[in-house]
């Protein structure tokens, strides 16, 4: 794999000189080794006396050296491109640090995000549902098919599936996904590696009818599925084990309707699981002539209990999602389109909803329709057309002891990227994953993929981002904010 040749360094010494492409790098035995033992710099390490001759390029050789020494890839990395680097990576047998590195999710800075690359997608479906896994695979439906792409995203294969158009999709693993939509019966696992069906999960209501899947969630240990009768008179949450062959553990929010039961008529349409409090949170909404109502459901899996339900009614929720870092609801009205947040630190029937954005009173029309709000880290993104905002907790003058700390809480408004981009497409969906950012916009067949720049320099309120200082309770309006006192 390589040449050597003599060089000064005693052969007892922890030194090494390397030539790689005419360059002549030293570092230590040591270094080295972090490589792991099957690597190409193990074998290095162990050529005594001798200054090893690769043939490869220095400019990446001494970035991937870098990474070694300080687990990190340097700042000039970013100027390399990142096929070259993961090509380099591979032959020097040291791909895993650089995917821990690159895909990792500490590396995401929601403030620097930009657009970075474009995944085209084959055929002329528009993408419909996306996924991403833990080590940063990336899955995108559109149409019947489903296309992945490997952590680097240089890898890239699409299979055919027996959907129509797949609405919901969740990575159990990098090569396992469970796919599921409106208008077709059962939860289907799919192999994506052999390209292969790997069975349905199927819930059937009293008068044996066929179910479609509404949404889909997980835990650690378990597989949410939302699933509604093809009839659409009965509902039903499944529980899978996802480390005991996806057997069934129980089942929650059963109805079977009858009349006009609207509520009941409510399949959960969204599905997530609070780590912070063990529970699995269940919301959908009903359009009718007088309005868009809805409930949103907390579950206690382990004994199947309702713990708290809430009923929607005045602006309704056009999308909502927890943040466990947080401990806090959001949600996007349907008729404002604004951010709404609810403390649920104390899960009682006291829950109300907080206007963090600029509430409107006698609201009309819808909106809040086609807006996505999903939390990321101790981070909200919600989109509203074209744009992407960015709500994030500030710090300021707080009280950290255990009995105060979570007094005084701080929201910031940010837009993500350029605020002035002419032509955009609505967005319609986004999800976060290997520190980077999926974004899909209305007609477009193709996904963008965002990640963090450079570091800037952080900039206080201005008049368009003013904070939102909350304590809980009163509403106090002032000038650029408002505070919430406990």
């Amino acid at each position: 794999m390589f040449s050597s040749e003599r060089s000064r360094p005693c052969p007892n010494s922890d030194i090494v000189a390397i030539n790689v492409g005419g360059e002549i790098f030293q570092t230590t035995k040591h270094t080295l080794s972090l490589a792991g033992s099957e690597s190409l710099f193990s074998k290095i390490s162990s050529s005594n006396g001798d200054v090893p001759f690769i043939d490869r390029d220095p400019e990446v050789f001494s970035i991937l050296l870098s990474l070694l020494r300080t687990g990190n890839l340097p700042s000039k990395a970013k100027a390399l491109n990142i096929q070259d680097l993961i090509f380099e990576a591979r032959y020097y047998g040291i791909e895993s640090l650089v995917m821990n590195c690159v895909a990792n999710s500490s590396q995401f800075d929601a403030f620097n995000l930009e657009k970075s690359m474009i995944l085209p997608l084959n055929g002329r479906d528009l993408p419909t549902a996306m996924s991403t896994s833990p080590c940063g695979s990336f899955h995108v439906a559109h149409g019947s098919k489903l296309t992945s792409y490997d952590w680097s995203l240089s890898r890239k294969s699409t299979i055919l599936t027996q959907f129509t158009a797949i609405d919901s999709l969740l990575a159990l693993s990098s090569s396992t996904v469970a796919a599921g939509a409106t208008d077709f019966s059962g939860l289907q696992i799919l192999d994506l590696e052999k390209g292969s069906f790997g069975g349905t999960l199927n819930w059937e209501n009293v008068t044996k009818s066929a179910s479609t899947v509404q949404a889909i969630g997980a835990s650690s240990e378990y597989l949410f599925t939302s699933f509604e009768s093809i009839r659409r008179n009965s509902n039903c949450i499944m529980v899978y084990d996802l480390n005991n062959s996806l057997n069934v553990v129980t089942k929650v929010g059963h109805n079977e309707i009858f009349g006009a039961d609207i509520a009941s008529a409510m399949p959960a349409t969204k599905l997530q699981w609070l780590p912070s409090h063990n529970l699995l949170m269940a919301s959908g909404s009903h359009s009718s002539l007088s309005g868009v109502s809805g409930r949103i459901q907390f579950w206690d899996i382990r004994s199947s209990n309702l713990v708290l339900e809430m009923k929607e009614k005045d602006d309704c929720f056009a999308d909502i999602t927890f943040v466990d870092a947080l401990s806090a609801m959001f949600k996007v009205g349907v008729n404002s389109g604004e951010v709404f947040f609810a403390d649920l630190r104390s899960m009682n029937d006291d829950i109300s909803w907080i206007c963090v954005g600029e509430e409107r009173r006698n609201v009309s029309g819808k909106k809040g329709v086609g807006c996505r709000i999903k939390g990321h880290g101790s981070h909200v993104f919600c989109s509203k057309g074209a744009k992407l905002e960015l709500w994030s907790e500030v710090l300021m003058n707080r009280d950290d002891t255990p009995e105060n700390r979570y007094n005084d809480r701080v929201l910031r408004r940010n837009t993500v990227g350029h605020s002035g981009v002419i032509d955009a497409k609505n967005i319609t969906d986004f999800v976060f994953g290997g520190g980077r950012m999926f974004l899909t916009r209305k007609d477009q067949q193709h996904v963008e993929v965002w990640t963090s720049a450079s570091p800037a320099p952080t900039k206080g309120p201005t008049q368009n981002n003013p904070p939102v200082r909350m304590r809980i309770n009163n509403i106090v309006n002032s000038i650029g904010y408002f505070e919430i006192h406990v």
